[in-house]
């Protein structure tokens, strides 16, 4: 795929425009993959297993190609927009970014997000005997055909409560730093009459927080003898919530393109 192909790929329409801005990137859960670019792109390149493999000098050379491609493009733009890209205060921009990051990395949400992520690092850790224990228990009813138990259904509903945990673990900060970090970079006299991107994050790890706190509900229903400090986890997942809510007002109102829209399909 050279700059070409990709221009072409951007411009058709099939493709809803900045979908990929704010999902949160669990593709194989998504009913929006036929219509977003970044998928298409990803399917594109790595397709071939080999290509796929991390460890694989294929799979980098195929990363730098696609970086080298995006610099390219880039610079198209810079000069179609009349931008002097060579004219940036670089150690400005480097020290004020790095202020902002630090601020960012400050903030209430973001540290109780990042508290969070290792909460859950340690409940999971801890949690070993905890599934076996509940493995041997379903296996018991599946041997002994226990009337008004579906130990097939349990199990699955377990394990997507585990997986949509383990998925938002570290989302639910990432996506926060970003919103945070990018509220700081936002120019209020500029975009007061656009969506703020930082809201759409905000919006992202929202979502996340709502459907974690739903799957250790779930977990509380099954494993009631830890239920004390799946309740601190609730707890401190709905401070969390609370908080993002405060600081990003706006954020659950933002529309995100494809998945809070109607589009044709």
């Amino acid at each position: 795929m050279d700059k070409e192909d990709l221009k072409n790929l951007a411009n058709d329409p099939k493709f809803i425009p900045g979908i990929y801005n704010y999902c949160d990137r669990w593709c194989e859960r998504c009913s929006f993959t036929s219509r977003c670019l970044n998928f298409a792109i990803d399917e594109e390149r790595f397709s071939d297993p080999q290509i796929s493999d991390i460890s694989n000098e294929v799979f980098w050379q195929k990363l730098s190609e696609i970086f080298e491609l995006t610099l390219d493009m880039l610079q198209d733009f810079a000069e179609s927009e009349g931008i002097d890209l060579d004219s940036i205060d670089i150690e400005a921009e480097t020290q004020q970014e790095k202020l902002n990051k630090e601020t960012a990395q400050n903030n209430a949400c973001v540290r109780a997000a990042k508290a969070y992520s290792e909460m859950v690092a340690s409940w999971f850790d801890s949690a070993d005997d905890l599934f076996k224990d509940k493995e041997d228990e379903l296996n018991l009813k599946v041997r002994l055909a226990i009337t008004g138990t579906d130990p097939h259904k349990e199990s699955v509903t377990v394990e997507d409560a585990v997986q949509v945990i383990r998925w938002y673990q570290h989302q639910i900060y990432v996506k926060l730093m970003r919103a945070v970090h990018g509220e700081l970079a936002e120019k209020p006299d500029i975009i007061d009459d656009f969506p703020r991107d930082s809201d759409g994050s905000a919006k992202v790890a929202l979502i996340a927080i709502d459907r974690s706190i739903a799957s250790w509900a779930e977990l509380r229903n099954h494993f009631p003898e830890r239920e004390s400090d799946i309740l601190d986890t609730l707890v401190h997942l709905d401070r969390l919530r609370r908080k993002t809510e405060k600081y990003f007002p706006d954020a659950r109102a933002f529309i995100r393109p494809g998945f809070d829209e109607q589009v044709q399909r």
